[in-house]
Formats: C-alpha cells, structure tokens, sequence
C-alpha cells in the first residue's frame, strides 16, 4: 500500500494499480510513506478487507442512492449499478453506486472507496457494531476523508470530486413524463390540460414510443410529423420536450448510427472480439464503449440530431446497462424449458424452472461476457469497470453539449451513475412504484445524494410503477417541490397527471406546484450556491444540530440554509409529529397566496396538516425568498421579491441568481439582505454585492417576536 497526502484533510491509501475512474479531479500527489490506514483496519481475506469497529450511537450518513434510512447503519450494501424494478426492503443494489459515506460518533470521517466494479459495504448488517468493506482484488484507492464537522467533510470531498452540473433554470419547473404519452396528439392534450387549469409545467417528456422501432436519435413521423415544427410549437407555449435516449443500439443493417458504430469499432466487443449482443428494447442491440473516448465523442455529436431541431434536454436511460437477455442464454433457457415439457415438477424441479426464466435479465454472467477498451487502449472486461457505464454515457453526452451548444445549458439527467458522473448530469432515483413507503425512501435518499454531488435529482413523484391513488401523488408532491428535479412519471399504470384526479385534488396539487413556481428564486439560490461552494442542497439534520434527538431524525431534512421539511409520507394521515431543534417558524401554505405562519416553540409537536396543505419550518435568523407562481419558468422576468424572515437578532442572507440559461458562471447576480432588531426599531436593507439585477422592489415580512409582525418595502 502506498499512501498520499491530497491535503492536511485528505489521504489517498493506494492498494496494487487501482483503474482509473477519472472520479478525482485532483490529479497531484504527495507522498506520504508509508503510514497505516486511519481509522480502518486491514484484516486479511482475498483482495483488500477493512473493519472499523462502531459504538452503539455511532451513525453512517452518504451512500448516495440506496435503500435504508437516512442512517444506513444496519444494513448491507453492494456496489453494483443494477436495473432493479422492485425496490424492497431486503434490496442491496440499486441504480447508483454511490460510494462515500460519512462515519460519525466516536471518531467522525469521511470514506470513499474509488473502485470501479462489484464489492460489498456491511454496515453492521452482519455484527451491528462492525462496518466491513469487501473489495474482492487487491487494486482500490481508498481516501480518508476528516475536517472540523461534517459539513467540512462534505466540502473537502466534494472538492476532490470536482463541481456539480447545473442544468438550466427551466429545469426548476414542473415536468411531466410518462412512458408513453405515444404521439404528437397526445401530448398535445397534456399540454392543453396543464394550461387550461392553470397547472404550472414546463416540460413534457418523449419515452421510447417517440422513436423508430425504438432506435436512438430516430423520430418517428407517423407519430409526430414535422417534428422540428411541433418543437417550436410546444416551445412558443413555454413548453420543452425531453427525449429518452437508451444505451442499447438496435442491430439492423441500413440504421446509420449501428452502421458508423460497426464501421469504426464503437462498440463493446466479445473476447473474441466480435461485436457483443444483449437484447433491450429493440430486441437484439450493440452497447457503445463508452470508456473510449472516441466512441464518446462520436456518441455526445450524435445528440445535434436533436437539437438542431430545437430539443434542449436529455434523459439517459437503461445504462447500468440493463440487459433482457444475451442470444446465446436465451437458447440455452429455451431448451431447458422444451426438454421440461411434461415433466411433473415438484416443488425444486418448479422453482428452478421459474427462475432460469426469470434470470434471464440483468445476469451478472453476461457481465463478464464483453469487453471495453479504454483511452490507453488496454481492454477491459466490463465487470471489472461495470459501475463506470451510465457514468461514462452522461459524461459523452455533456462533453458533445460542450462542444456543439457551448454557450447554453442543456437539461441532462440519468439513470445509472456513480461518483464523477455528478460533473456531468443529474440523475433520478429509478422506477420506484406508487407506495407510500417510496415517498419515506425518496426523503431519505436526498441527503446521501447531496453529500455524493448529485444536486439535480429527485424520485419519480406519485410513483412509476403500480396504480396511485390521488392522495398518494398529492402527498409526493407535496415533497418533490423542493428537490431539484420535479417529475411526474409513470409507466403502464393509470393516468397520474395532476388533472387526472378529481377535481378538489387537482386544485391541491395544483397550489402545491404554483408554491414551488413561487420558491424558485429561494430553491435556486440554495441549489447554485451547494455548487459553487460544495456544500449539501438537502441535509439530515444532525449536520446542523448535533443534539441525540436531532441525530436520530429520519423524516425531516434540510432545505438549503434556511428551511427545515416536514413531509407527510403516510396514507390517511391528517397530521403528523415532529422535532424543532430550536424555535421556528411554521409554514402551513396551499399555495402561494393562501397560507398560515406561526411561530413554535423548540420541542415534539403534533402539527395538524390537511390534504391541501404543505408544511415546513423556516429556522431562527433565516429568511426564506419568493417571487411568484408562473406557468412556466421563463414566461417573465421577476422584478419583485417577497422575504419572509424569522427574526431573533440578525438575519443575514445571500441571494444568488442568473439568466439561468449560459454556461457563463462569471456574469450573476449576488443581493445580500440583512435584517436587524435593535430594541423595539427593526430594519431591512439590500445591498447589491456582485452583478446587476432586474429585481425593483423588495418586500419583507419579518416575524420579529411572538406576535410581531414587521412589514418593510426597499427599492432598489
């Protein structure tokens, strides 16, 4: 083992000759001798064994996309990025692999573990107070993470790992997706009804249906005829079609993308350097090696296709990458099943026949099947580097944005991931289903996903797969409007759009929308500025109060600096329980106009929350900033700000916007607000730091004592 300074915060521990996942942008090395690893300890076993041995209250935050809590203590996890429909307790995989975690207790510190392929974090599933990591070769980098707090640990990793992508700020608004909303005509509905009830939304997705016989970069025009018109059609009304684009390329002679990929050697290959084939979608398909980066480049310019048609987004789907089958264990599952015909199966004859059915997908056999060459020109079997493959299809796909739409954002989000992916996309947290239980594990999943970079995520609200209810999506909703990606999606299930209930929860969910539309200028102030210092968009509580209470709370979070969630997740609930670490004020709002604040006392409550309403608390010397609901992000500019502040002393925030359109970091704008108490005389003031804004008018309202409510108006 060689050991690396990176910095007085961060050591590299370096086993054998690790692969090169380009996850670290910090390429410098100092060498620090050889020193033994902190905090861990090696314990022997094939490949590199670690074990760190807990106290009972000690907590693991991070994991990013995973099942469990927000404390991932007490389970077991596989780092493999795997399609996976059914998202069930016992689940040790799911579409990311996500791999820093924070330790804090006895001893607090950071761990990344920067391997590319399959290996096993015990959590204290097998001894609850054992943490063991499993790496089956002996070729890892290992960095340990430490700083003054966990917000520092944070920093310093997301530092290592390089910034966040930021998408435009159209981004921010309502989508609704839907696999598949099938032509032109139909989507057209969705768009009529959105805007005839006044429902905020500002992109429709196009699912696999948009295509060819499901071939990538095709539009089919029997489905939509003249497609760049209906573009700008759809984007004069304020609307932005987004297309799925998969990993699987159909094998058919005469489609130019399977031809070029072919011609040029694009393609994953077989050990005998054949060109492998798995079946998605199209049936049989070619996988793009994307650990070339000729094949990226080839790939990323294939995306002009569409957007010299107008198309300004992207989703990135079935690239973990998921596999149906592979031809050759398909025949061999046939002739099992025919050699099977009459047989009396028993109990064990039965279920081994169901599950070489079942098997078929997703096998981790067929993962060892093919082979990638990568920029040094070594080849590579997949398995070895499998959790790199979504990762490397955004990155192709941000890297041909760079160079053919350089001067403006393009939306960019993905299924599959891993940790430098984040520099490149969002991602979504999968096809999770219409359970309650969802809605408990998307809160949960946010903070993780925060400490790992991927800022622009969020589930798929309401759920995609199983049949919702409408107070299931009303109370997804109600949650989703303040992560980043807002989606409304769903896959062979009953309409789940907002207007497709009835009419009183149309109305609900439509207030919820129109108060996010309103929070935008709050949600993206938080969320440039968790970029652009490295810091959590969504955070447990325990990173900013470290009492026993706060560390064991799982169903609030952090939003930004200023706001604590408060989300109903259960079914029939008219209320709930909750934890203020310090006064607060509550939030109980229907929307933006109709809306009730109160002040409450540290301590357990019980907070009555009817259907229509949405609660969160706005924490002590904080202030929480809103313009007002739109039909969709761009339709105007805000000129005027209302400031709701929750005043003890001094409240000071730093209010950061942009055209949210350009790549140009350098031209925004920073509006500092301040807000002071001195005796009975309270005052507001506005200050411009950096930039121009087109902001006129400010408008405070300071809840400045138990019954005080101080109103001050600044112009600017």
């Amino acid at each position: 083992m060689a050991v690396y300074k990176i910095s007085d915060d961060i050591s590299l521990y370096r086993y054998g000759k690790p692969y090169d996942t380009e996850a670290v942008v910090v390429r410098e090395l100092e060498k620090a001798g050889d020193e033994p690893l902190k905090y861990l300890q090696e314990i022997e076993g094939k490949g590199v064994n670690l074990t760190y041995t807990m106290d009972r209250d000690d907590i693991i935050f991070g994991l990013g996309e995973n099942m469990g809590g927000i404390n991932k203590r007490g389970r077991e996890y596989i780092s493999f990025c795997t399609d996976d429909y059914e998202h069930t307790e016992g689940k040790r995989s799911l579409y990311g692999a996500h791999t820093f975690f924070i330790v804090d207790g006895r001893d607090t510190f950071g761990v990344f573990i920067d391997y590319p392929g399959k290996f096993k974090i015990d959590a204290g599933f097998t001894h609850r107070d054992i943490l063991e990591i499993e790496i089956p070769t002996g070729d890892v980098d290992i960095y340990i993470i430490e700083g003054e707090d966990k917000n520092q640990i944070v920093k310093n990793f997301r530092e290592l790992v390089g910034r966040s992508y930021i998408p435009p700020k159209w981004g921010f608004g309502y989508q609704q997706c839907r696999w598949s909303y099938l032509n032109a005509g139909e989507v057209e509905q969705v768009v009529d009804a959105m805007r005839e009830r006044g429902i905020p939304c500002d992109t429709v997705y196009l699912d696999i249906d948009y295509m060819v016989d499901f071939k990538d970069f095709t539009v089919d025009e029997k489905k939509f005829p003249k497609f760049p018109q209906f573009v700008e059609r759809m984007r004069e009304r304020g609307i932005r079609l987004i297309p799925i684009i998969d990993a699987g390329v159909k094998i058919e002679a005469g489609y130019d993308v399977y031809d070029e990929g072919e011609e040029k050697g694009y393609f994953c290959t077989t050990n005998e350097g054949d060109t492998f084939v798995g079946a998605v979608w199209p049936g049989r398909c070619a996988f793009p090696d994307f650990l070339n980066p000729d094949t990226r480049r080839w790939w990323g310019n294939l995306y002009t296709r569409l957007t010299d048609v107008g198309i300004e987004g992207f989703w990135n789907d079935m690239n973990e990458p998921a596999l149906f089958y592979t031809p050759d264990h398909l025949e061999e599952v046939i002739e099992e099943v025919k050699s099977s015909q009459g047989e009396n199966l028993d109990i064990y004859s039965f279920f081994k026949f169901k599950d070489r059915v079942v098997e078929l997908s997703n096998r981790e056999e067929d993962y060892k099947k093919f082979w990638h060459r990568d920029k040094d020109g070594r080849r590579i079997n997949h398995h070895e580097v499998h959790n790199l493959y979504g990762y490397n299809m955004t990155r192709a796909a941000s890297e041909g944005f760079a160079r053919n739409r350089s001067e403006e954002r393009t939306l960019l989000f993905s299924r599959a991931s891993s940790i430098g992916a984040h520099r490149y996309g969002g991602i979504w947290t999968g096809d999770n289903k219409s359970w309650w239980s969802h809605i408990l594990l998307n809160i949960q999943q946010m903070p993780g996903l925060s400490m790992c970079g991927f800022l622009y995520s969020g589930g798929d609200t309401g759920g995609f797969g199983d049949h919702a209810d409408a107070e299931l999506v009303t109370r997804w909703t109600q949650f989703s409007i303040f992560t980043p990606l807002l989606r409304n999606h769903a896959g062979g299930t009953r309409p789940q759009e907002p207007y497709s209930f009835d009419d009183d929860s149309a109305e609900y969910m439509k207030g919820a929308i129109e108060l996010r539309y309103a929070m935008i200028p709050y949600l993206y102030s938080e969320f440039m500025k968790a970029v652009r210092e490295d810091r959590g968009y969504m955070m447990p509580l325990a990173f900013e109060y470290d009492d026993s209470r706060s560390r064991g709370v799982e169903d609030q979070l952090l939003c930004g600096e200023s706001l604590m969630l408060t989300p109903v997740y259960t079914q029939n609930a008219r209320g709930r329980y909750i934890y203020l670490p310090e006064d607060m004020l509550c939030w109980r709002g229907r929307d933006p106009r109709n809306r009730e604040i109160h002040r409450l006392k540290k301590g357990e409550h019980y907070l009555n929350i009817a259907i229509d309403e949405v609660p969160f608390f706005i924490r002590r010397d904080r202030m929480m900033v809103m313009g007002k609901p739109l039909n969709y992000v761009e339709e105007e500019v805000i000129r005027e700000l209302n400031v709701v502040v929750n005043l003890e002393s001094k409240a000071v925030y730093d209010f950061y916007d942009d055209d949210g359109k350009t790549t140009n970091e350098a031209d925004y704008s920073l509006m500092r607000f301040t807000v002071r108490r001195k005796g009975e005389e309270v005052t507001a003031k506005v200050e411009q730091v950096a930039g121009e804004t087109q902001v006129v008018v400010v408008n405070f309202e300071i809840y400045a004592g138990e019954d005080q409510v101080v109103k001050r108006k600044v112009y600017l």
